[in-house]
């Protein structure tokens, strides 16, 4: 692919929020990856880490719906992106004074409420700043430079550990965060009708009522397999179960990244050539394949390939998704759309999280990855009955 086809599509809208994304994850990935290695460091058991990321997923979820749906109401998107970033930037050098977990939790909750804020807005300036016909590849591009962020802040994380420590880190963190608020600042948001209409005067209730019932499906489908999807942190934890140091366990999570990175782009394009659900089906079934890998990994090598596994499913589901749901969507609904799936899936992250914590500490590390092969072959099954239309 040259490099004019490559960028045919690509608005400058969605290059800012590209950029934008790509210095909020440097600094997001100079501390998340730090946070289960740092419980652990204070004692915390896996529940604790379960507890901490499951809170922190579901605090968002719980505003993603909301946000979506008054951005949709007042035709706003930017001024809940900036806010949403704000606040993270903000809160990341907390952890810098915190020794305990509970106080762990608490900040890391508190970080969430700005991605709570921004995520279905954001996700639907996406969609609006994109023609129809490079719609995956727009959220592949955005999740790209997520992930360039992501591997960026985890590698400095990897080299600055050892030198300066958990705090010190988490301090830093705020640099690149800032330069991404000021990045937002340059999105120009084309300020709709604010006319008394059908949308303008529909409850949240009627909103939510509005979304079609194959959009529902879907959402219900990926909520099933987020209740058994483990992230990172699991993988973290199975390094360090292995014997691996905290540096090794980091550089696999670069590794991961930058294999997610390479590939979500070719995801985004490919769903939009032949749909999206033959592509999420194919992830879906990669993690299932991750998930048996890891019942049976006790050696170093192996668990390089699960991570890199990890990271071709991870960019086939990620960006394609949020595609997916846009797709299925009515066109005053996107941002309700995507705060809803969003949410759902957020919701379902504590309980998910804290089961996959207390199975491996009350019955072995291998009892949760076969609770994530359970459910990721529950949603295979549930999916067979989404229909695979695309938005014209």
């Amino acid at each position: 692919m040259n490099k004019k086809s490559f960028l045919k599509g690509l608005t400058r809208n969605l290059i800012i929020v590209g950029f934008v994304s790509l210095f909020t994850d440097l600094s997001s990935q100079m501390v998340f990856p730090l946070i289960p290695l740092y419980l652990i460091s204070l004692g915390a058991g896996a529940w604790v880490v379960g507890l901490v990321e499951g809170a922190a997923e579901t605090t968002a979820a719980l505003l993603k719906v909301f946000s979506g749906y008054w951005s949709d109401r007042i035709k706003r998107r930017k001024p809940f992106v900036l806010a949403g970033y704000g606040l993270s930037t903000i809160t990341k050098p907390l952890f810098a004074f915190v020794s305990s977990w509970p106080l762990v939790l608490f900040v890391r909750v508190f970080e969430r409420i700005g991605k709570g804020i921004r995520t279905a807005p954001r996700d639907a300036i996406i969609a609006e700043s994109a023609d129809v016909h490079v719609r995956g590849k727009a959220y592949g591009f955005h999740r790209a430079m997520d992930g360039i962020g992501s591997i960026s802040g985890a590698f400095l994380a990897f080299i600055l550990l050892p030198i300066l420590g958990f705090r010190d880190i988490f301090l830093i963190a705020f640099i690149p965060g800032f330069i991404a608020v000021l990045f937002v600042l340059l999105i120009k948001e084309k300020i709709k009708s604010r006319e008394t209409n059908k949308q303008n005067t529909m409850s949240f209730k009627v909103s939510l009522k509005g979304l079609p019932g194959n959009l529902k499906l879907f959402i219900l489908v990926s909520t099933v397999f987020a209740f058994g999807h483990f992230g990172y942190a699991f993988l973290l934890l199975k390094a360090r179960t292995i014997g691996l140091g905290n540096d090794t366990a980091i550089f696999l999570y670069v590794l991961f990244y930058i294999v997610y990175t390479l590939c979500i782009i070719p995801a985004g394009i490919l769903s939009d050539k032949i749909g999206r659900k033959p592509i999420l089906m194919m992830g879906y079934t990669l993690f299932a394949f991750t998930a048996i890998a890891l019942f049976f990994t006790s050696q170093l090598y192996a668990l390089l390939m699960v991570f890199i596994v990890y990271g071709v499913f991870y960019a086939m589901i990620d960006g394609v998704q949020r595609a997916f749901i846009v797709d299925l969507a009515p066109a005053d609904l996107k941002a309700t759309a995507l705060g809803t799936f969003h949410a759902s899936i957020g919701l379902i992250a504590l309980p998910g999280g804290l089961l996959a914590g207390l199975l491996w500490d009350v019955i072995s590390p291998e009892a949760t990855f076969v609770f994530a092969l359970c459910l990721s072959l529950c949603a295979l099954m549930l999916f067979v009955f989404v229909k695979n239309v695309r938005q014209r």
